[in-house]
């Protein structure tokens, strides 16, 4: 059974979302120096600001389970998508610090829940072997916002000002909110298992191996590309002026990943997908500490990275839904939280790497520690919990328009 046109609007739709929610995410990063220009901060201050949000992403998947966990799944997305715009609004009229810092904490917090709801309405609509395949083109969005949106929204904050930009975020919300109420079907709210029932999956020691494996995947990752800007040009000597081609490649190669992973879950499961990914991930980051100084050979490396570490991002989300009966709608939210710890533990032990003499090649070495490590989890995963790897049927058998 085929994804039908029909089920592929309502995917596009979600998809719409994830753009602008990474879009709002990303950013500020290349914004940064600007934000804390107008607001009177240094750098390092301003750097809180990506904090901010990291922090109101992992505060949103617990709040949201505690709050609207057996309401109707599309109100749920147009409530994230609401709270969206008015995090995204308040960044653009920030006038302070403080200001700034309740913004961006604002805007993360339906982050990791419209990823999590998303993918569970993306499950719903389709047969079971479609599902990865699915969360994929919902997660397309993502890989888009880095090829195309932060550019976009870059461009217009070097031409104008960072606060166009943010307006700009915050009005993709509009268009999601649209998409939403057109395409996606009215869907039943999950089944209210209680409180303790939500978290009971906790206690099994599946879904701890994947959140440990999302985090050191995505950990090993951005300990060498939090950095892969003066990497390039320090290292493997590119010269700055093509730092936006090399990093269009970068989001040419997460498209390109997510793409392919998508294809293969019709044929493999979510834990050989993943697990393969990363055990490429973690070689070719030991590569690009041997040979980072060719053009070529780091460039390529880099594309084989950030395909591996888009490719890994649907499979992962759903194994942790599989693992995750009687709490589906927290466990596919913790999935951007660890995305998001990965993230964080990467960079700061990148930059434990430089400042204490072993440069920035060496952000790939540790990171390839990482991600092996991520690898063996998911290895340990697969045996433990069987060839099917997570495919344990539907969220909600009952619910199929595909």
């Amino acid at each position: 059974m085929k994804i039908s046109h029909p089920v592929f609007k309502s995917l596009a739709a979600l998809s719409l979302g994830t753009l602008g929610v990474c879009m709002s995410e990303f950013s500020i990063m290349g914004i940064l120096p600007d934000v804390a220009r107008t607001l009177g901060v240094s750098i390092p201050d301003a750097g809180h600001f990506i904090s901010a949000y990291a922090l109101g992403v992992c505060a949103g998947a617990p709040l949201m389970v505690l709050t609207v966990r057996t309401r109707p799944l599309r109100s749920i997305l147009l409530a994230l998508m609401c709270l969206y715009i008015a995090g995204n609004a308040l960044t653009a009229a920030a006038q302070n610090y403080h200001m700034m810092l309740a913004a961006r904490f604002l805007a993360g917090l339906p982050h990791g829940a419209y990823f999590g709801v998303a993918a569970i309405v993306a499950d719903r609509l389709v047969d079971r072997a479609y599902s990865v395949l699915a969360v994929s083109i919902v997660i397309a969005g993502a890989t888009i916002a880095n090829l195309a949106g932060v550019p976009c929204s870059t461009l217009i904050a070097h031409a104008g000002s960072w606060r166009m930009a943010y307006g700009l975020v915050a009005g993709t919300g509009l268009l999601v909110i649209a998409g939403i109420l057109a395409w996606v079907p009215r869907l039943p709210g999950m089944k209210d298992t209680g409180l303790r029932g939500q978290f009971r999956f906790l206690r099994s020691p599946a879904p701890w191996l994947i959140l440990a494996a999302i985090v050191m995947g995505n950990g090993g990752m951005f300990c060498w590309y939090s950095y892969v800007s003066p990497f390039m040009t320090g290292i493997t000597l590119i010269p700055p002026a093509h730092m936006t081609a090399v990093m269009a490649l970068a989001g040419l190669g997460m498209v390109a990943g997510n793409a392919l992973s998508g294809r293969l879950s019709v044929r493999f499961s979510p834990a050989a997908i993943a697990g393969t990914m990363q055990g490429v991930m973690a070689f070719a980051l030991i590569l690009i500490f041997l040979a980072g100084n060719s053009p070529a050979a780091a460039l390529g490396l880099m594309f084989v990275c950030t395909a591996c570490l888009f490719g890994i991002s649907a499979p992962q989300q759903m194994l942790l839904l599989g693992s995750a009966e009687g709490g589906e709608m927290l466990g596919a939210s913790l999935a951007q939280v660890g995305f998001n710890l990965g993230n964080a533990v990467g960079a700061y032990f990148g930059g434990i790497s430089v400042s204490s003499g072993g440069g920035y090649s060496g952000t790939a070495l540790i990171g390839a520690g990482f991600a092996a490590a991520g690898f063996l989890l998911l290895l340990l995963y697969a045996r433990r919990y069987g060839k099917d790897g997570g495919k344990t049927g539907k969220v909600d058998p009952g619910v199929h328009s595909a």
